[in-house]
């Protein structure tokens, strides 16, 4: 495991407008969740949003956007922004997390900017039914496999405790290593009342047991990131996921939760004789 810990924040730069029915996401226009929902961020939003997180010791700005994959208008603001954030925090690297990407939308992103590409399996092939109908598995893997040939960074995890088998856990990470990503975001659900899905019945135990199992599954990734979930997953256990293989956090808020203060995961990593990762080489 590396010494280094990089760190990640995310910019929801598009909220809540998702049609898709993915029982996990409170970004479901189906599901009513009490979030804050609009179209498109201003972008001034978004450039005090990345100098914050480059200020926090994040190297990874992620773009997020709230629909099933990219339309022409959609492109053009994420290809915008990322042009805005590049002039601004040079030193960030720019992740863009736009769903559904065909190779041509891919290439127009890293022409405007962005450095790598997340899109996340979540589960297993043979579970996805069961937590979404209105696009397939296939779909995801299949962006995924086209990111290499945009000549991006790979960007791709998935979710625990949705109700899934362990098999299920050990297919995705199986499906998650034939893509080589450079990162894993691993994800706890964060149960949301609004969604049909059962709250996550996870233990602590079992949850760095899956970091641990991650690590082990997917041996050449460069980062196994612990993303949505960990503070209400791990709670005053925080630190035991550096041990258990993690050598990534997301810093600040996530999609439609908020997270600790970023001085406090800062904290908590001065305390572990951790270090912060002053670029992507740091091991």
């Amino acid at each position: 495991m590396s010494k280094k810990i990089f760190l990640c924040a995310i910019a929801n730069i598009t909220s809540g407008t998702c049609n898709e029915d993915c029982k996990f996401c409170s970004q479901s226009v189906r599901y009513k969740a009490d979030i804050e929902r609009y179209r498109y961020k201003a972008i001034d939003t978004i450039l005090a949003e990345a100098q914050s997180a480059h200020d926090n010791g994040a190297l990874g700005f992620c773009l997020v956007t709230a629909d099933k994959g990219l339309t022409p208008k959609s492109l053009d603001f994420v290809c915008e922004v990322a042009t805005a954030v590049k002039s601004k925090v040079p030193k960030l690297h720019l992740i863009a997390c736009n769903g559904t990407a065909t190779r041509e939308d891919l290439v127009t992103l890293k022409r405007h900017g962005i450095d790598a590409y997340n899109h996340n399996l979540e589960t297993s092939q043979n579970f996805y039914p069961s937590i979404c109908t209105t696009h397939s598995w296939q779909e995801r893997y299949d962006t995924c496999a086209q990111v290499a040939q945009a000549d991006l960074n790979l960007i791709s995890g998935g979710i625990f405790g949705l109700g899934e088998t362990h098999q299920d856990r050990l297919d995705m990470l199986d499906a998650l290593h034939s893509l080589n990503p450079i990162s894993v975001p691993i994800n706890f659900y964060h149960h949301n009342v609004a969604l049909p899905l059962s709250p996550n019945p996870l233990s602590i135990e079992e949850a760095l047991g899956l970091i641990t199992l991650t690590r082990q599954r997917i041996p050449n990734a460069q980062r196994i990131m612990v993303a949505g979930g960990r503070e209400l997953m791990f709670g005053s256990r925080q630190g035991e996921i550096f041990a258990a293989g993690a050598n990534s956090i997301v810093v600040g808020n996530y999609l439609t939760t908020q997270g600790q203060a970023a001085h406090a995961d800062l904290a908590l990593l001065k305390s572990l004789g951790l270090d912060v990762a002053q670029s992507r080489n740091d091991r």
